[in-house]
């Protein structure tokens, strides 16, 4: 059987922009499944999903994107995909780029790609994604904060452009605690000793929303993720064991159907 790959697209209100997101994927990634992770939207995020070809797991409430993102690993796992990618509802991630992400992992080159937006070769054509000033500061303050939890340079550790292996899905698809999930996401992957590659991307500028790295809530978020990198081990409990537990009966459910066939 080919290996199997799953891209999922955390959405929340994302009616306008959802179309657009889910073809560039459809184009670029033709031999990937297209789930959407509908968090709890008031608006037609998920008949518009659904109009345009893809699956649509809905949560029902508006639960958060740290919840999204749990589920759409989740998904991958309990569903038996060999390879996971994910792309931002917004439009900022390049569906091309995933695919050329994908590729290193599934060559073997690392178990876990992720679209930086600030190393050196990432741009195209002389254009560079240009982070708010108000930004610069809480980045900078991230990569020091980073450096010295995981032991190794990241550059843009807020991105949720991300390929993994089917090695990184049962890390990835526990309950996240930080508002930060992507920086929660980087110490679960360095912990567990996986191969990790940041990758050179190009990535459209932020056109709806804002920052979290802005005024106060910078302040608070920096303050949460420090805590997130530095004391991540004390907050493993009780349900994270028991979603580890339930995933594995499922993965053991899928191993007997496959031997059965």
């Amino acid at each position: 059987m080919a290996d199997r790959t799953l891209v999922f697209i955390p959405a929340w209100n994302e009616e306008a922009s959802l179309p657009a997101v889910i073809e560039d994927a459809r184009a670029n990634l033709p031999e990937a499944d297209v789930l959407v992770i509908d968090d709890g939207s008031t608006d037609a995020t998920a008949a518009v999903a659904r109009a345009h070809g893809a699956d649509v797991v809905s949560l029902g409430s508006n639960r958060g994107l740290k919840v999204g993102i749990a589920e759409g690993y989740r998904q991958a796992l309990k569903r038996d995909y060999d390879y996971c990618g994910r792309l931002d509802a917004d439009g900022q991630h390049l569906a091309e780029e995933l695919a050329r992400m994908l590729e290193l992992v599934r060559s073997g080159e690392c178990d876990v790609a992720i679209g930086s937006r600030f190393l050196p070769e990432s741009g195209r054509d002389g254009e560079r994604y240009k982070p708010a000033p108000e930004r610069v500061f809480g980045t900078t303050l991230l990569r020091l904060l980073m450096r010295l939890r995981l032991g190794q340079p990241i550059s843009d550790g807020t991105s949720g452009l991300y390929a993994v292996d089917r090695s990184a899905l049962e890390l990835l698809a526990d309950d996240y605690i930080c508002e930060a999930p992507e920086v929660e996401a980087l110490v679960r992957i360095t912990d567990a000793k996986l191969r990790l590659l940041e990758v050179p991307v190009h990535m459209r500028q932020r056109e709806h929303g804002e920052s979290s790295f802005r005024g106060k809530r910078a302040v608070g978020l920096v303050v949460t993720i420090g805590l997130t990198l530095f004391a991540a081990k004390a907050f493993k409990g009780h349900n994270q064991h028991k979603q580890r537990r339930e995933l594995s009966r499922v993965l053991r459910r899928n191993r007997r159907r496959s031997t059965l066939w």
